[in-house]
């Protein structure tokens, strides 16, 4: 079981990188802002958000061709959102993914352009996939809006700078963290299922089972922010605590968060059980998140 995984996350995030690096390249654009976006395309990372969307299609048995434009676009809202997270008038930090954050290696001007750049491709390589429908065009673009903009990322990024000289409430941080991170974790699964043509109901319990990956992404987050190896995770471990941001560990303990982490994981799995078609893959998946060490 866990072979099979390693194989699809290997193959899967090969043929994301492939089309994300061939996309860029193919921009008619300044060297250097080109350069600045490929950055910190290239620092890495585990690519789930893209792998979710291709996993959607793999559980409905659909060509998962169709799905690189839609997966390699949320890939680049997720970086162009680390770039501007990283920000001096943001989260004012050096290391993403064990490497200088971007601003930090072309300055505070080109880091915002680059990351202006990686969120406007995303909705133009959605509107020029050749695969797939308008109206499904039209769909996924607005999930994309609502996920990223400002009843989704952005607004979560606001509350989160808003708590931060407050003590919050386990409800003020779930509404952040919904925003922040599971809305758009969210959106590769909901078009990942919008490109499968799957049922109307699958994709109602599908946001469901986004929302609890989501947190439950954020709150494993937090637990290796305290337990976790700075080699793995390319931070140094403990930057939370230290800027006294507000965690599910610091309201709940650590024992509290890795429950409530439990929780969500459990809640996720048993909505896919719901589901029309088997869908081990996710089921999988689901474990990855809440036992990943980066």
């Amino acid at each position: 079981m866990k072979m099979e995984l390693d194989d699809f996350l290997k193959s899967r995030k090969e043929k994301i990188e492939e089309s994300l690096f061939s996309y860029i390249e193919k921009l008619k654009a300044p060297e250097v802002l080109k350069d600045a976006m490929n950055y910190s395309l290239e620092a890495g990372g585990k690519r789930i958000r893209p792998i979710l969307v291709l996993a959607l299609l793999h559980t409905y048995s659909k060509q998962e061709e169709i799905g690189l434009a839609t997966a390699s676009a949320v890939e680049l809202v997720h970086t162009y959102s680390l770039i501007h997270d990283d920000l001096p008038c943001m989260d004012d930090d050096d290391l993403r993914r064990g490497k200088p954050t971007n601003h930090k290696v072309f300055g505070e001007a080109m880091a915002v352009l680059a990351g202006d750049g990686l969120l406007t491709q995303s909705f133009s390589l959605i509107a020029n996939d050749p695969h797939i429908s308008s109206e499904k065009k039209l769909n996924i673009i607005t999930e994309l809006v609502h996920a990223a903009g400002a009843e989704g990322m952005v607004g979560g990024q606001v509350a989160d700078m808003d708590g931060e000289t407050k003590v919050l409430s386990l409800e003020e941080l779930q509404y952040i963290h919904e925003h922040k991170t599971a809305k758009l974790l969210g959106f590769a699964i909901i078009a990942g299922a919008i490109l499968a043509e799957a049922p109307v109901q699958d994709i109602k319990y599908l946001r469901e089972f986004s929302y609890h990956l989501g947190i439950a992404f954020q709150i494993r987050d937090d637990i290796l922010d305290i337990e976790g190896e700075q080699d793995l995770i390319g931070k140094p471990v403990g930057s939370d605590q230290g800027n006294e941001k507000n965690t599910y560990p610091s309201i709940l303990t650590l024992q509290g968060a890795k429950e409530k982490l439990t929780a969500h994981v459990d809640e996720a799995k048993s909505i896919l059980n719901k589901l029309s078609v088997p869908a081990t893959l996710l089921n999988n998946l689901c474990e990855l998140i809440a036992n990943r060490n980066n």
